[in-house]
This record gives C-alpha cells, structure tokens and sequence, in this order.
C-alpha cells in the first residue's frame, strides 16, 4: 500500500503541477500547426521529452541523496531553489 500512495501522490502532485505551464503551452502551439499524424508526433516527441527530463531529476535526486541523507535537508534545498528561481523570474533574470 505505501507504493501505492507513493505513486499516487507523486502523480497528483506532477500532474497539478504541470498543468498550464510552458511544456503545456509548447506542445499545444506545436499541435495547432500539424495535422492528421503530426499530432501523434507532437504528443510522442512531448511524451519522451517528459520521460526522460524526469528520468534526469530522479537520477540526480537519487545522487544528492548522498549529500543530504536526511530527505527533509533536500526538500529544504528544493524549495529553496524553488523559491530562488522564482523569486529570478518575478525579476526578470531569467
């Protein structure tokens, strides 16, 4: 059961969050320019860019586990990097 729930609420949590962002966005204008089996194309190449950016995070979060053993520093430094990068956006630096 504690997979389940692992996987439940990473996927909620996933989900919510990539609701309406620029990959959305990107795959939607991408969409809006094909046609017939340009679509599929469209969602295949988005799919795999998604599989294997995430494949990308949880490689290096599995690295950083050797720097931050305790799970609660790294969620720490994830949100202050989450904080930073979008303290960056609201200033225009990135």
């Amino acid at each position: 059961m504690d997979l389940f729930k692992s996987f439940a609420g990473t996927f909620l949590l996933i989900f919510l969050a990539e609701l309406g962002d620029k990959t959305q966005l990107a795959a939607l204008a991408m969409t809006a320019g094909a046609e017939g089996r340009g679509r599929l194309v469209v969602f295949l190449a988005a799919s795999l860019a998604l599989v294997l950016s995430t494949l990308l995070a949880v490689f290096c979060g599995g690295l950083l586990t050797a720097v931050f053993p305790d799970p609660r520093l790294l969620k720490i430094a994830a949100g202050c990097l989450f904080l930073l990068f979008g303290a960056l956006m609201l200033l225009g630096w990135l």
